[in-house]
């Protein structure tokens, strides 16, 4: 059978003694299970994305694209097995050990999964108490800076069949840390959801994505929550910072404008599941909901808000239900000057939510991350003295602005910001991610400098990024591209999958993964990947490109309308690359119309005179046979 290696976040599960209890009561035991598994357990895991691989009768394993995902959903189940067995004697008690490891796993062709990544993980499991949640080292990086609940550090340990000892973090649901006023809380943590709790992740959906979108590459060097366990009046008091954090934000509570005050559960479940989920990206200061709600219906004014919690940005919205409809507004403020940087709002049948959910990410994907870079870029510039953060965001948003046209000037002026902030922190891997995007620019258009050893340039310095920190996925974007102009896409389609497991909101990776598998002649799939790609962020600046790479997939379907209309949006849209123009000749020379791809052809040899079959099949990122065919009908010679 075909096999596919990718890295996975595994959770396995079974039942505590669940021969001893079928042996006392075997119909009881198993109707128990079926019920746990219809109410709680499989609901729980198709709201974290779970793909449930099997069941091997009390036990299953469970794929997930994120740790992040794998461990709310096991804490989520092990707490909602808590209140089920409250009350109960414990020789009826169905209890769960759960294992999760992040690490490489083998698909097959039925979507079995084997490998070391789930033997790890089958260990961990039966490692773990009843009740609890054993993680490896790999996985534990991930969430590390995430919980709410005790860890317990149980040191490197010799698993059954495991050749090397794995250390193991175990977290026991039900004994949450105890976290000091104003200090670091932990975000992952059990959390109750009303019968509603699918209708508010979707609705909660659109901020998260439109955030996540660019704050990829927004970051501070440090994540934070804030919370307060202390009354309003003692907040109030605290000494604000010197200075607010980068990209640090408060989520207020929504209003609730239904006139219904039985709605007002609906809508702070709606600001607690953003706050809990912006929280979750990487390197954000972000304050606590609990903070937030001490605000609600005080008609403060967000400058002041601003003050007294050391944030420079506040999300404030509201929402209105009725019946089976949803109106959502939100506006994004600038905390220092109080001016409106972005705002915009849906209304929708929230009986569909996947209807609600791609057509409010469409319209406002990219505008509120847009901004936030925007208007950090802006301080950073104005600064007189600015940090490695202040200039990594402005070396960012010069690529994003140059992302439609690129050119060697723009790229190099953006480096050089990316080397100011290195001179100040050697180890920002954002600014070393950055470079390297910089590099992977100027190799894949042509504009190479002699003697530059690009393998170390971008392989060797975008590893390093990685090692700093596993969450910096530009590095694994602008990587995976190199890899694929070297003609290495399973290297590239690796690196996409070990991204994703970090990060599955991070749409560049979708494209590289779509790449990937045009290269290897999986059209169909390499379309699915990009359509989903342009899906999470219809309005990113790189989609000119994007499209290209679509018409590729297209061109290999044979499908030359749909590649030729691909290759007019990006070009229609301001992306009028050489790239785009080679592409839009070879679909229309496929087409037969020789005549448009010729005019194509020569646009697209004006804006490179470098282009060649010879030199394209250098940095061909894994073109496929049929886009180079097209091309030598349109006349490209070979070198």
């Amino acid at each position: 059978m075909a096999e596919t290696r990718k890295i996975a976040a595994i959770l396995v599960a079974d039942v505590v003694g669940y021969s001893r209890l079928a042996g006392a009561d075997e119909d009881r035991t198993l109707a128990r299970l079926r019920a746990l598994r219809s109410d709680l357990i499989d609901p729980t895991i198709a709201v974290h994305h779970g793909r449930i691989v099997k069941r091997t009768g009390d036990g299953s394993l469970i794929e997930f694209r994120s740790v992040v995902d794998a461990v709310r959903c096991a804490i989520e189940v092990q707490s909602g097995l808590l209140e089920r067995n409250a009350g109960l004697p414990s020789e009826r008690r169905i209890e769960f050990r759960v294992g999760i490891h992040l690490g490489d796993v083998v698909e097959e062709s039925d979507g079995d999964l084997m490998g070391d990544g789930v033997n790890i993980a089958a260990r961990l499991e039966g490692v773990a108490k009843p009740g609890a949640i054993c993680l490896s080292e790999d996985a534990y990086r991930q969430v590390k800076g995430r919980l709410d609940l005790a860890v317990s550090d149980l040191g490197p340990t010799q698993l059954k069949n495991i050749a090397e000892p794995i250390r193991v973090y175990s977290l026991e649901v039900g004994k949450p840390v105890q976290a000091k006023p104003g200090t670091n809380a932990k975000l992952i943590g059990p959390r109750r959801r009303s019968s509603l709790a699918p209708l508010v992740l979707g609705i909660a959906a659109f901020l998260i994505l439109v955030a996540a979108s660019a704050w990829y590459l927004l970051r501070e060097k440090r994540p934070m929550v804030v919370t307060a366990n202390a009354p309003v009046a003692a907040a109030s008091k605290a000494a604000p910072p010197a200075e607010a954090p980068h990209l640090s934000i408060v989520v207020l509570p929504f209003e609730n404008l239904s006139g219904d005050a039985g709605q007002d559960y609906f809508v702070d479940g709606i600001t607690d599941n953003i706050t809990t989920d912006l929280a979750r990206m990487r390197n954000s200061f972000v304050i606590a909901h609990e903070t937030a709600l001490t605000f609600k219906g005080k008609g403060v004014d967000a400058r002041e808000i601003g003050k007294e919690l050391g944030v420079r940005y506040v999300l404030e919205g509201s929402v209105q239900r009725e019946q089976s409809r949803v109106r959502v507004n939100a506006q994004l403020i600038d905390a220092d000057t109080g001016a409106h940087l972005w705002a915009d709002r849906f209304d929708e049948d929230a009986a569909d939510l996947f209807k609600l959910q791609d057509q409010v990410v469409a319209r406002l994907a990219n505008p509120l991350g847009w901004e936030l870079m925007k208007a950090e870029a802006e301080k950073g510039a104005r600064s007189e003295s600015p940090d490695a953060v202040d200039l990594t965001m402005r070396g960012m948003f010069m690529l994003e602005q140059g992302a439609l046209s690129p050119t060697k000037d723009n790229v190099n002026a953006a480096r050089a910001l990316f080397d100011q902030a290195l001179e100040v922190d050697p180890n920002d891997a954002d600014a070393l991610a950055g470079e390297v995007e910089t590099y992977m620019l100027e190799y894949g258009y042509g504009w190479r400098t002699l003697g530059t050893d690009y393998d170390a340039k971008i392989i060797g310095q975008a590893d390093r990024a990685i090692a700093l920190d596993p969450g910096t996925m530009l590095a694994y974007w602008a990587k995976g591209l190199y890899l694929m102009s070297l003609n290495r896409p399973d290297e590239a389609l690796r690196d996409a999958e070990a991204g994703l497991a970090v990060d599955p909101n991070f749409s560049r990776l979708y494209v590289l993964r779509g790449l990937a598998k045009t290269a290897a002649g999986r059209f169909e799939e390499a379309k699915s990947e990009l359509q989903y790609a342009m899906r999470l962020s219809p309005r990113d600046p790189g989609i000119g490109y994007w499209l290209v790479a679509l018409s590729s997939a297209e061109i290999g379907l044979a499908n030359y309308d749909a590649a030729i209309d691909a290759c007019r949006k990006a070009i229609d849209g301001g992306y009028r690359s050489f790239i785009a123009y080679r592409s839009l000749a070879a679909a229309l020379a496929l087409d037969g119309k020789m005549g448009e791809a010729k005019s194509a052809l020569a646009e697209a040899r004006r804006l490179n005179p470098k282009l060649t079959v010879k030199w394209l099949q250098s940095i061909g990122r894994g073109l496929p046979p049929p886009v180079f065919e097209g091309l030598r009908k349109a006349g490209l010679p070979e070198e």
